[in-house]
């Protein structure tokens, strides 16, 4: 299936690894010219030559989407550098769980403000586009009370009212709007990981809460955040698409 992406221009913020990886590979796959920052110059630095290896135009910034002024700047430039943007997707988290203050204020920033202060920057490039998108990874905890059930799952469940609201507002200017709501993704180096070795009750326990017997990929996320950012998906705005292998129970209507 074409989807319609070859020689767009989409930023990933968080793109050197797990979901974010994914997603920046995939849309390269499909043709398309590729920005992304992260907080590791080296890691910035591999995935961009990874990308370019593809046959498309990558480039990339270290730096923390919490720092507006620096992601806000970095938008400029790439807009500058690959002749405009047509879809951006917001993919970082701070992955703040635990109930402190700090938790709350850095989940803030990164989560909700990384988003925003994104779409702001770009908003007038998007404008500009004939294949304008938005897409912002949520996750299952901001639909369920889980574990997460602190500052990430409730700046996950306002993402994505924040992004329907954008999908409602920017339908006349045919900016489509979406967000994905992943569930537990493994990949090495990842939180899931990271859980199996330092508590692996705590991962065993959420492996048997999946029908499916078994975690999401990256890649598989990563398939749904690029059809929603296609052509493909030209008349889907505004919906929140959970890819978790039927992990939640909750009814969307």
């Amino acid at each position: 299936m074409d989807l319609g992406l070859q020689n767009k221009r989409v930023i990933v913020t968080g793109g050197t690894k797990g979901i974010g990886r994914a997603i920046a590979e995939t849309f390269a796959d499909e043709g398309a010219d590729v920005a992304i920052c992260a907080r590791s110059p080296e890691a910035v630095s591999s995935t961009v030559d990874a990308l370019t290896a593809k046959g498309v135009r990558a480039t990339g910034r270290a730096l923390d989407v919490a720092d507006g002024e620096a992601l806000t700047e970095w938008v400029a430039d790439v807009a500058e550098e690959l002749g405009g943007i047509d879809k951006v997707v917001s993919n970082v988290s701070a992955l703040a769980i635990g109930p402190e203050d700090e938790n709350w204020e850095q989940g803030f920033q990164v989560d909700i403000m990384g988003a925003v202060r994104l779409v702001n920057a770009a908003m007038a490039h998007l404008e500009q586009s004939d294949a304008a998108s938005i897409v912002t990874i949520s996750s299952v905890s901001g639909r369920e009370i889980d574990f997460a059930s602190g500052p990430y799952g409730a700046f996950k469940a306002a993402l994505v009212h924040y992004t329907q609201g954008l999908a409602y507002h920017l339908a006349g200017q045919n900016i489509r709007a979406n967000s994905v709501s992943p569930g537990n993704t493994y990949f090495k180096g990842g939180v899931w990981d990271q859980i199996e070795t330092g508590d692996p009750d705590l991962f065993a326990s959420a492996l048997a809460l999946n029908p499916t017997g078994r975690m999401g990929t990256p890649q598989e996320m990563a398939d749904a955040a690029v059809f929603l950012s296609s052509a493909r998906a030209s008349y889907i705005t505004g919906t929140n698409l959970v890819v978790d292998g039927a992990l939640t129970k909750g009814v969307q209507i």
